[in-house]
């Protein structure tokens, strides 16, 4: 397919020049195909007639360590990425400096659909621990599923999944009191890990309190002195950063009464 061997050298001079720790390296033992992700990704819904072309999109693997920046707000946006292991958030920093996290993001999720608007990142990026992403050029993708009509619904999917996400957030910020906010948190966390193979009732938090509190639209102390009533009334356990669910029912009736 000519079309594709003339976009995949102009990915490769995407990251030319980036640190080391972020450069992009060749991954042609990583296939969709293999991928114990693929069932997450945008490969997951392709007949397997079609899963060779469509293992094309993806042309580049990136390690982001810890604290360092996938992409910045104001970039240009060429490429989706893939999570295939690792944790990030999404934030923005106002004229002042200070950051409101919009977003918490985990292995078998995408980064960086808030560019398809404007042609550059409305967020920034950054890695909570040293995580790994396949990265898929936009123009590759728009490409194939003109021929894949599998590929471009499952993209319609994710984009669906985005703008849900965004109401949600509306909804929590907007409508939900300090307590709700928090519950909802730690469920919409649970289901999550559990619908990627982890355990539901018991996990690390990544992010900090504080990202938390910027996340819900809450201070530090409300966000550690709702964990600490949480566990008095036996719906968590906390231990430093992991959290256990004790009481998932009782979350989902705190969110439901704000009780």
């Amino acid at each position: 397919m000519p079309a594709i061997a003339q976009i995949r050298p102009q990915v490769r001079t995407l990251f030319v020049g980036q640190p080391e720790s972020i450069a992009c390296a060749s991954t042609p033992e990583v296939t969709c195909a293999k991928c114990h992700l693929r069932e997450h990704c945008l490969s997951g819904d392709v007949p397997a007639e079609d899963l060779a072309r469509v293992e094309n999109i993806v042309d580049v693997r990136r390690r982001v360590k810890r604290g360092e920046p996938l992409f910045t707000a104001g970039d240009e946006f060429r490429c989706v990425y893939a999570i295939r292991s690792g944790f990030f958030k999404t934030s923005l920093v106002d004229s002042e400096g200070r950051e409101q996290v919009t977003g918490f993001f985990m292995r078998g999720e995408f980064l960086g659909m808030d560019g398809l608007g404007r042609g550059r990142f409305e967020s920034s990026a950054i890695a909570l621990e040293d995580s790994d992403v396949c990265a898929m050029p936009y123009s590759l993708i728009e490409e194939l599923g003109r021929d894949v009509p599998s590929l471009q619904r499952r993209l319609h999917s994710v984009l669906a999944r985005e703008i849900t996400r965004g109401h949600g957030i509306m909804l929590l910020l907007g409508s939900m009191c300090a307590e709700e906010r928090l519950a909802a948190f730690l469920g919409d966390l649970s289901r999550r890990f559990l619908h990627r193979g982890f355990s539901g009732s018991s996990f690390v938090l990544r992010m900090t309190r504080v990202e938390i509190g910027s996340y819900l639209g809450l201070t530090l102390e409300t966000v550690s002195r709702l964990l600490s009533a949480f566990q008095k009334r036996g719906l968590i356990k906390v231990q430093q950063k992991e959290i256990s669910i004790v009481d998932i029912r009782g979350l989902e009736r705190v969110l439901a009464r704000g009780d």
